[in-house]
Protein backbone atom coordinates (compact mmCIF):
# COMPACT_ATOMS: atom_id res chain seq x y z
CA UNK A 1 0.00 0.00 0.00
CA UNK A 2 3.04 2.48 0.82
CA UNK A 3 4.08 2.05 -2.38
CA UNK A 4 1.30 2.56 -4.38
CA UNK A 5 0.60 6.12 -2.54
CA UNK A 6 4.80 6.66 -3.16
CA UNK A 7 3.71 6.40 -7.06
CA UNK A 8 0.11 8.66 -6.46
CA UNK A 9 2.13 10.74 -4.30
CA UNK A 10 5.97 11.50 -5.18
CA UNK A 11 8.33 12.04 -1.98
CA UNK A 12 9.29 14.66 -3.77
CA UNK A 13 6.29 16.49 -2.99
CA UNK A 14 7.12 16.41 0.68
CA UNK A 15 11.17 17.10 -0.10
CA UNK A 16 12.60 20.52 0.38
CA UNK A 17 15.50 22.58 1.16
CA UNK A 18 16.41 22.65 4.50
CA UNK A 19 14.68 25.84 5.24
CA UNK A 20 11.53 24.89 4.34
CA UNK A 21 11.15 21.12 4.09
CA UNK A 22 8.13 21.78 6.42
CA UNK A 23 6.31 23.00 3.83
CA UNK A 24 5.34 20.04 1.36
CA UNK A 25 3.16 20.43 -1.67
CA UNK A 26 -0.47 18.22 -1.00
CA UNK A 27 -4.02 17.78 -2.86
CA UNK A 28 -6.15 19.91 -1.70
CA UNK A 29 -7.89 19.12 1.21
CA UNK A 30 -11.68 18.24 2.60
CA UNK A 31 -12.62 19.61 5.70
CA UNK A 32 -11.57 17.64 8.22
CA UNK A 33 -13.10 16.20 11.20
CA UNK A 34 -12.75 17.14 14.28
CA UNK A 35 -9.37 16.49 16.32
CA UNK A 36 -10.18 13.61 18.69
CA UNK A 37 -7.20 14.85 21.59
CA UNK A 38 -8.54 17.95 21.29
CA UNK A 39 -11.85 17.81 23.04
CA UNK A 40 -12.61 20.48 25.84
CA UNK A 41 -11.30 19.55 29.42
CA UNK A 42 -14.03 18.82 32.14
CA UNK A 43 -13.95 20.42 35.40
CA UNK A 44 -12.93 16.90 36.84
CA UNK A 45 -9.57 17.80 34.70
CA UNK A 46 -6.32 18.85 36.74
CA UNK A 47 -6.22 22.76 36.20
CA UNK A 48 -2.24 22.09 33.92
CA UNK A 49 -5.05 20.01 31.82
CA UNK A 50 -7.91 23.02 31.62
CA UNK A 51 -5.60 25.80 30.74
CA UNK A 52 -4.04 23.90 28.23
CA UNK A 53 -3.56 26.53 25.29
CA UNK A 54 -6.27 26.74 22.88
CA UNK A 55 -4.41 28.70 20.07
CA UNK A 56 -1.15 29.98 19.80
CA UNK A 57 -1.65 33.41 21.32
CA UNK A 58 -2.55 31.45 24.48
CA UNK A 59 0.75 29.47 24.37
CA UNK A 60 3.41 30.43 26.84
CA UNK A 61 7.53 30.28 25.52
CA UNK A 62 9.25 28.86 22.93
CA UNK A 63 9.51 32.12 21.66
CA UNK A 64 13.24 30.88 20.09
CA UNK A 65 10.44 28.68 17.55
CA UNK A 66 7.20 30.22 17.55
CA UNK A 67 7.84 34.23 17.75
CA UNK A 68 6.68 36.10 14.76
CA UNK A 69 7.94 34.73 11.53
CA UNK A 70 9.81 31.81 12.76
CA UNK A 71 9.63 28.48 10.88
CA UNK A 72 7.10 26.30 13.01
CA UNK A 73 4.88 28.95 13.71
CA UNK A 74 4.71 29.64 9.86
CA UNK A 75 4.33 26.30 9.13
CA UNK A 76 1.14 25.82 12.18
CA UNK A 77 -0.57 28.97 10.40
CA UNK A 78 -0.19 28.29 6.58
CA UNK A 79 -1.13 24.20 7.79
CA UNK A 80 1.74 22.90 6.11
CA UNK A 81 3.30 20.70 8.91
CA UNK A 82 5.38 17.72 7.51
CA UNK A 83 6.98 15.14 10.51
CA UNK A 84 7.99 16.65 13.21
CA UNK A 85 9.65 16.11 17.05
CA UNK A 86 9.37 18.00 19.80
CA UNK A 87 11.69 17.35 22.47
CA UNK A 88 12.49 19.30 26.04
CA UNK A 89 11.84 18.49 29.85
CA UNK A 90 8.21 17.95 31.40
CA UNK A 91 5.54 20.84 31.26
CA UNK A 92 7.09 22.82 28.64
CA UNK A 93 4.35 22.28 26.14
CA UNK A 94 4.98 19.21 23.55
CA UNK A 95 1.27 17.93 23.79
CA UNK A 96 0.01 21.64 24.11
CA UNK A 97 1.62 22.62 20.92
CA UNK A 98 1.06 19.13 19.09
CA UNK A 99 -3.28 19.93 19.90
CA UNK A 100 -2.82 23.78 18.47
CA UNK A 101 -1.32 22.18 15.18
CA UNK A 102 -4.89 19.49 15.30
CA UNK A 103 -7.09 22.32 16.26
CA UNK A 104 -5.40 24.24 12.97
CA UNK A 105 -4.70 21.14 10.52
CA UNK A 106 -6.96 20.04 7.92
CA UNK A 107 -5.36 16.57 8.11
CA UNK A 108 -7.11 13.57 10.54
CA UNK A 109 -5.45 13.99 13.82
CA UNK A 110 -4.78 10.73 15.53
CA UNK A 111 -2.95 9.82 18.74
CA UNK A 112 -0.82 6.90 20.45
CA UNK A 113 0.97 6.70 23.60
CA UNK A 114 4.70 5.27 23.79
CA UNK A 115 3.78 4.47 26.95
CA UNK A 116 0.04 2.78 26.14
CA UNK A 117 -0.33 1.79 22.69
CA UNK A 118 1.14 -1.28 20.83
CA UNK A 119 2.04 -2.51 16.82
CA UNK A 120 -1.32 -3.38 16.75
CA UNK A 121 -2.94 0.10 17.82
CA UNK A 122 0.16 1.54 15.19
CA UNK A 123 -0.69 -0.57 12.57
CA UNK A 124 -4.48 0.54 13.23
CA UNK A 125 -3.89 3.89 12.88
CA UNK A 126 -1.54 3.45 9.28
CA UNK A 127 -3.81 1.44 7.85
CA UNK A 128 -6.62 3.65 8.56
CA UNK A 129 -4.24 6.49 7.17
CA UNK A 130 -3.46 4.76 4.01
CA UNK A 131 -7.04 4.10 3.33
CA UNK A 132 -8.14 7.54 3.96
CA UNK A 133 -5.54 9.36 1.88
CA UNK A 134 -6.56 7.21 -1.33
CA UNK A 135 -10.02 7.60 -1.25
CA UNK A 136 -10.29 11.03 0.04
CA UNK A 137 -6.84 12.60 -0.19
CA UNK A 138 -6.86 13.57 3.24
CA UNK A 139 -3.89 13.22 5.16
CA UNK A 140 -3.41 11.97 8.54
CA UNK A 141 -1.26 13.50 11.78
CA UNK A 142 -0.15 11.10 14.18
CA UNK A 143 1.08 12.17 17.32
CA UNK A 144 3.13 9.98 19.58
CA UNK A 145 3.36 11.10 23.25
CA UNK A 146 7.06 9.68 25.02
CA UNK A 147 7.85 8.38 21.37
CA UNK A 148 11.08 7.30 22.87
CA UNK A 149 9.24 4.83 24.73
CA UNK A 150 8.65 2.52 21.47
CA UNK A 151 11.62 0.36 21.06
CA UNK A 152 13.25 0.17 17.82
CA UNK A 153 11.04 -2.65 15.94
CA UNK A 154 8.25 -0.52 16.81
CA UNK A 155 9.51 2.68 15.42
CA UNK A 156 10.26 0.78 12.50
CA UNK A 157 6.45 0.57 11.93
CA UNK A 158 6.23 3.96 11.23
CA UNK A 159 8.96 4.30 8.43
CA UNK A 160 7.65 3.56 5.51
CA UNK A 161 4.40 5.27 5.99
CA UNK A 162 6.35 8.69 7.11
CA UNK A 163 8.52 8.35 4.33
CA UNK A 164 5.95 8.05 2.06
CA UNK A 165 3.55 10.54 3.19
CA UNK A 166 0.70 8.00 4.00
CA UNK A 167 1.33 10.41 7.87
CA UNK A 168 2.46 13.03 9.48
CA UNK A 169 4.47 12.25 12.58
CA UNK A 170 4.46 14.60 15.45
CA UNK A 171 6.64 12.82 18.33
CA UNK A 172 6.99 14.11 21.83
CA UNK A 173 9.67 13.10 24.14
CA UNK A 174 11.18 13.80 26.88
CA UNK A 175 14.52 12.50 25.92
CA UNK A 176 17.09 13.88 23.24
CA UNK A 177 15.50 12.19 19.69
CA UNK A 178 18.81 11.87 18.48
CA UNK A 179 19.79 9.36 21.24
CA UNK A 180 16.39 7.70 21.57
CA UNK A 181 14.61 8.35 18.66
CA UNK A 182 15.80 5.71 15.47
CA UNK A 183 17.97 7.68 12.86
CA UNK A 184 15.66 7.24 9.80
CA UNK A 185 12.65 8.81 11.92
CA UNK A 186 15.19 11.72 12.81
CA UNK A 187 16.37 11.80 9.51
CA UNK A 188 12.69 12.63 8.31
CA UNK A 189 11.70 14.88 10.85
CA UNK A 190 11.95 18.35 11.91
CA UNK A 191 13.94 18.40 15.39
CA UNK A 192 12.27 21.28 17.56
CA UNK A 193 13.54 21.59 21.23
CA UNK A 194 11.19 23.06 23.89
CA UNK A 195 13.03 24.68 26.66
CA UNK A 196 11.65 25.24 30.11
CA UNK A 197 9.68 28.25 30.30
CA UNK A 198 11.13 31.28 32.25
CA UNK A 199 9.73 32.82 35.79
CA UNK A 200 8.26 35.69 34.05
CA UNK A 201 6.40 33.20 31.17
CA UNK A 202 5.03 30.77 34.62
CA UNK A 203 4.11 33.81 36.09
CA UNK A 204 1.91 35.28 33.41
CA UNK A 205 0.34 31.75 33.49
CA UNK A 206 -0.45 31.53 37.12
CA UNK A 207 -1.60 34.76 36.62
CA UNK A 208 -4.14 34.22 33.92
CA UNK A 209 -5.34 31.02 35.37
CA UNK A 210 -6.65 32.76 38.70
CA UNK A 211 -8.88 35.19 35.87
CA UNK A 212 -9.89 32.60 33.98
CA UNK A 213 -13.90 31.84 35.20
CA UNK A 214 -14.49 29.67 32.39
CA UNK A 215 -11.38 26.87 32.52
CA UNK A 216 -9.28 28.60 35.86
CA UNK A 217 -10.12 29.78 39.02
CA UNK A 218 -11.87 32.61 38.15
CA UNK A 219 -14.80 31.40 39.27
CA UNK A 220 -13.60 31.05 43.12
CA UNK A 221 -13.32 34.03 45.31
CA UNK A 222 -8.81 34.17 45.10
CA UNK A 223 -6.63 36.36 46.39
CA UNK A 224 -2.99 35.41 45.88
CA UNK A 225 0.31 36.96 47.09
CA UNK A 226 2.68 38.16 44.61
CA UNK A 227 5.32 36.89 46.30
CA UNK A 228 3.55 33.62 46.64
CA UNK A 229 3.09 33.82 42.71
CA UNK A 230 6.32 34.52 42.46
CA UNK A 231 8.15 31.44 44.64
CA UNK A 232 5.29 28.60 42.75
CA UNK A 233 7.51 30.25 39.36
CA UNK A 234 10.52 30.23 40.42
CA UNK A 235 10.29 26.86 41.80
CA UNK A 236 8.71 24.66 39.30
CA UNK A 237 12.03 24.69 37.47
CA UNK A 238 10.68 25.74 34.20
CA UNK A 239 7.84 23.24 34.27
CA UNK A 240 4.00 24.70 33.31
CA UNK A 241 2.20 21.51 34.68
CA UNK A 242 3.89 21.41 38.14
CA UNK A 243 3.33 25.74 38.51
CA UNK A 244 -0.56 25.20 37.73
CA UNK A 245 -1.00 22.02 39.28
CA UNK A 246 0.85 23.65 42.90
CA UNK A 247 -1.69 26.39 42.48
CA UNK A 248 -5.05 24.55 42.31
CA UNK A 249 -3.89 22.61 45.19
CA UNK A 250 -2.86 26.24 47.16
CA UNK A 251 -6.66 26.92 46.25
CA UNK A 252 -8.19 23.82 46.62
CA UNK A 253 -6.68 23.12 50.19
CA UNK A 254 -6.93 26.35 51.90
CA UNK A 255 -10.18 27.24 53.79
CA UNK A 256 -11.88 30.60 53.17
CA UNK A 257 -11.68 33.50 55.47
CA UNK A 258 -14.39 35.35 57.87
CA UNK A 259 -15.03 37.41 54.30
CA UNK A 260 -15.19 34.31 52.51
CA UNK A 261 -12.16 34.82 50.59
CA UNK A 262 -9.04 32.27 50.04
CA UNK A 263 -5.89 34.25 50.53
CA UNK A 264 -2.71 32.51 49.11
CA UNK A 265 0.37 33.75 51.02
CA UNK A 266 3.91 32.58 50.96
CA UNK A 267 3.71 29.75 53.40
CA UNK A 268 0.39 28.30 51.56
CA UNK A 269 2.58 28.33 48.66
CA UNK A 270 5.75 26.55 50.03
CA UNK A 271 3.50 23.81 51.22
CA UNK A 272 1.59 23.18 47.96
CA UNK A 273 4.55 22.79 46.27
CA UNK A 274 6.48 21.76 48.81
CA UNK A 275 9.48 23.33 49.13
CA UNK A 276 10.54 26.48 50.90
CA UNK A 277 10.89 29.40 49.74
CA UNK A 278 14.65 30.65 50.21
CA UNK A 279 15.40 34.65 51.26
CA UNK A 280 17.29 35.21 48.17
CA UNK A 281 16.22 37.89 45.39
CA UNK A 282 18.49 36.82 41.89
CA UNK A 283 19.90 40.74 41.63
CA UNK A 284 19.37 42.23 44.87
CA UNK A 285 20.48 42.51 48.28
CA UNK A 286 20.06 38.62 49.27
CA UNK A 287 22.06 37.70 46.08
CA UNK A 288 25.11 39.96 46.79
CA UNK A 289 25.04 39.21 50.18
CA UNK A 290 25.10 35.61 50.25
CA UNK A 291 27.95 35.43 47.80
CA UNK A 292 29.77 37.69 49.52
CA UNK A 293 29.40 35.45 52.56
CA UNK A 294 30.40 32.25 50.25
CA UNK A 295 34.01 34.03 49.38
CA UNK A 296 34.53 35.48 52.72
CA UNK A 297 33.90 31.94 54.48
CA UNK A 298 36.30 30.50 51.74
CA UNK A 299 38.74 33.50 52.73
CA UNK A 300 38.66 32.97 55.89
CA UNK A 301 38.98 29.13 55.41
CA UNK A 302 35.93 28.01 56.38
CA UNK A 303 34.55 25.10 54.29
CA UNK A 304 31.74 24.09 55.99
CA UNK A 305 30.84 27.74 56.05
CA UNK A 306 31.55 27.60 52.47
CA UNK A 307 29.99 25.00 51.71
CA UNK A 308 26.27 26.25 53.68
CA UNK A 309 26.46 29.44 51.35
CA UNK A 310 26.81 27.18 48.49
CA UNK A 311 23.72 25.11 49.35
CA UNK A 312 21.57 28.38 49.80
CA UNK A 313 22.85 29.61 46.51
CA UNK A 314 21.89 26.13 44.54
CA UNK A 315 18.14 25.83 46.07
CA UNK A 316 17.21 29.06 45.67
CA UNK A 317 18.09 28.24 41.47
CA UNK A 318 21.28 30.47 41.73
CA UNK A 319 23.12 30.64 38.03
CA UNK A 320 25.85 27.79 38.11
CA UNK A 321 28.33 30.04 35.76
CA UNK A 322 27.96 32.98 37.96
CA UNK A 323 29.05 30.25 41.51
CA UNK A 324 31.99 29.07 39.17
CA UNK A 325 32.84 32.69 37.41
CA UNK A 326 33.16 33.68 41.22
CA UNK A 327 34.99 30.78 42.54
CA UNK A 328 37.86 31.63 39.71
CA UNK A 329 38.38 35.36 40.63
CA UNK A 330 38.30 34.18 44.10
CA UNK A 331 41.24 31.27 43.31
CA UNK A 332 43.24 34.29 41.67
CA UNK A 333 42.89 36.71 44.07
CA UNK A 334 43.31 35.16 47.25
CA UNK A 335 44.58 31.52 46.93
CA UNK A 336 46.81 33.05 44.26
CA UNK A 337 50.13 31.46 44.20
CA UNK A 338 50.52 30.23 47.09
CA UNK A 339 48.58 27.45 45.33
CA UNK A 340 48.42 27.53 41.52
CA UNK A 341 46.53 24.65 41.99
CA UNK A 342 43.42 26.50 43.04
CA UNK A 343 42.74 28.46 39.79
CA UNK A 344 43.50 25.15 37.75
CA UNK A 345 40.34 23.36 39.42
CA UNK A 346 38.45 26.23 40.11
CA UNK A 347 38.38 26.89 35.80
CA UNK A 348 37.98 23.27 35.40
CA UNK A 349 34.46 23.55 37.69
CA UNK A 350 33.61 25.96 35.39
CA UNK A 351 34.34 24.27 32.23
CA UNK A 352 32.21 21.27 34.46
CA UNK A 353 29.50 23.98 35.39
CA UNK A 354 28.84 24.62 31.76
CA UNK A 355 28.57 21.52 29.98
CA UNK A 356 26.67 19.77 32.41
CA UNK A 357 24.23 22.37 34.32
CA UNK A 358 22.43 21.41 37.44
CA UNK A 359 22.08 19.36 39.86
CA UNK A 360 25.46 17.57 38.82
CA UNK A 361 27.25 20.64 38.75
CA UNK A 362 26.79 20.63 42.14
CA UNK A 363 29.62 18.24 42.56
CA UNK A 364 32.32 20.08 40.89
CA UNK A 365 31.71 23.38 42.23
CA UNK A 366 31.77 21.67 45.48
CA UNK A 367 35.06 20.76 45.31
CA UNK A 368 36.70 23.47 43.72
CA UNK A 369 35.02 25.38 47.35
CA UNK A 370 36.34 23.29 49.31
CA UNK A 371 39.98 23.17 48.34
CA UNK A 372 39.96 26.93 47.97
CA UNK A 373 38.36 26.76 51.35
CA UNK A 374 40.95 24.38 52.34
CA UNK A 375 44.15 25.93 50.55
CA UNK A 376 47.15 28.41 51.81
CA UNK A 377 46.30 31.76 50.94
CA UNK A 378 47.80 34.73 49.40
CA UNK A 379 46.47 37.89 48.17
CA UNK A 380 49.86 39.70 46.58
CA UNK A 381 48.74 38.54 42.96
CA UNK A 382 46.25 41.16 42.88
CA UNK A 383 47.85 43.42 44.41
CA UNK A 384 50.88 43.06 42.54
CA UNK A 385 48.78 44.30 39.48
CA UNK A 386 46.95 46.92 40.90
CA UNK A 387 49.95 48.30 42.10
CA UNK A 388 51.62 47.96 38.76
CA UNK A 389 48.01 49.61 36.95
CA UNK A 390 48.72 52.60 39.93
CA UNK A 391 52.42 52.74 39.32
CA UNK A 392 51.21 53.25 35.25
CA UNK A 393 48.23 55.35 36.15
CA UNK A 394 50.11 58.01 38.15
CA UNK A 395 53.60 58.40 36.91
CA UNK A 396 55.75 59.18 34.25
CA UNK A 397 55.39 55.74 31.78
CA UNK A 398 58.86 54.46 31.40
CA UNK A 399 59.95 53.65 27.77
CA UNK A 400 61.41 50.13 26.97
CA UNK A 401 65.63 49.76 27.39
CA UNK A 402 67.36 49.56 24.28
CA UNK A 403 68.06 46.16 24.95
CA UNK A 404 64.88 45.11 25.29
CA UNK A 405 63.36 46.26 22.26
CA UNK A 406 62.35 44.13 19.15
CA UNK A 407 65.36 43.38 17.48
CA UNK A 408 63.64 40.69 14.58
CA UNK A 409 63.51 42.94 12.00
CA UNK A 410 65.55 44.59 9.37
CA UNK A 411 67.40 47.82 10.40
CA UNK A 412 66.49 47.73 14.20
CA UNK A 413 70.19 46.69 14.88
CA UNK A 414 71.59 49.85 13.31
CA UNK A 415 68.95 51.47 15.67
CA UNK A 416 71.07 49.47 18.45
CA UNK A 417 67.86 47.76 19.34
CA UNK A 418 68.64 44.19 21.30
CA UNK A 419 72.35 45.35 21.81
CA UNK A 420 73.74 44.01 25.27
CA UNK A 421 70.82 41.40 25.95
CA UNK A 422 71.78 38.35 27.37
CA UNK A 423 69.49 35.26 26.86
CA UNK A 424 69.14 33.81 30.31
CA UNK A 425 68.75 30.19 29.30
CA UNK A 426 72.51 30.51 28.26
CA UNK A 427 73.47 31.14 31.61
CA UNK A 428 73.71 28.53 34.98
CA UNK A 429 70.26 28.35 36.41
CA UNK A 430 68.63 29.93 33.31
CA UNK A 431 68.71 33.40 35.52
CA UNK A 432 71.33 35.93 34.26
CA UNK A 433 70.84 39.36 36.72
CA UNK A 434 69.97 42.42 33.88
CA UNK A 435 68.07 45.22 34.26
CA UNK A 436 64.38 44.77 32.71
CA UNK A 437 62.57 47.95 33.49
CA UNK A 438 65.15 50.66 33.40
CA UNK A 439 63.85 52.12 37.21
CA UNK A 440 63.63 50.86 39.94
CA UNK A 441 60.23 48.92 40.90
CA UNK A 442 58.84 46.39 43.56
CA UNK A 443 55.13 45.62 43.36
CA UNK A 444 55.38 41.52 44.29
CA UNK A 445 56.61 40.37 47.51
CA UNK A 446 55.59 36.85 47.84
CA UNK A 447 54.70 35.61 51.48
CA UNK A 448 55.85 32.34 53.04
CA UNK A 449 52.45 30.62 52.29
CA UNK A 450 52.39 27.38 50.34
CA UNK A 451 54.47 27.26 47.06
CA UNK A 452 54.94 31.02 47.72
CA UNK A 453 57.44 30.22 50.44
CA UNK A 454 59.76 28.56 47.43
CA UNK A 455 58.92 31.34 44.89
CA UNK A 456 59.85 34.03 47.63
CA UNK A 457 63.66 32.27 48.20
CA UNK A 458 64.15 32.26 44.68
CA UNK A 459 62.88 35.66 43.97
CA UNK A 460 65.26 37.11 46.91
CA UNK A 461 68.14 35.18 45.43
CA UNK A 462 67.62 36.89 41.74
CA UNK A 463 66.82 40.18 43.19
CA UNK A 464 70.09 40.05 45.03
CA UNK A 465 72.05 39.11 41.90
CA UNK A 466 70.02 41.83 40.03
CA UNK A 467 71.02 44.52 42.56
CA UNK A 468 74.62 43.59 42.75
CA UNK A 469 74.76 43.47 38.75
CA UNK A 470 73.47 47.29 38.92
Amino acid sequence: MARRLAETFSIAEYSGVAQDDLFGNRPTDPPSEAPSATGRATSAAPLAARMRPRNLSEYAGQSHILGPGQLLRRAIEADRIQSLIFYGPPGTGKTSLAQIIATQTKARFERLSGVESNVADMRRVLSGASHRLLNTGQPTLLFIDEIHRFNKSQQDVLLPDVESGVIKLVGATTHNPFFFVNSPLVSRSQIFELRPLTEAELLALLTRALADTERGLGHQPVEAAPEALEHLARVSDGDARKALNSLEIAVLTTPPGADGRIRIDLAVAEQSIQKKAIVYDGDGDAHYDTISAFIKSMRGSDPDAALYWLAKMIHAGEDPRFIARRLMVHAAEDVGLADPMALVLATSACQAAEVIGWPEARIPIAEAALYIATAHKSNTVIKAIDAALEDVRSGRTLTVPEHLRDAHYAGAKRLGHGEGYQYAHNFAGHHVAQDYLGAERRFYEPTEQGVEKKIKERLDRWRAARAAAT
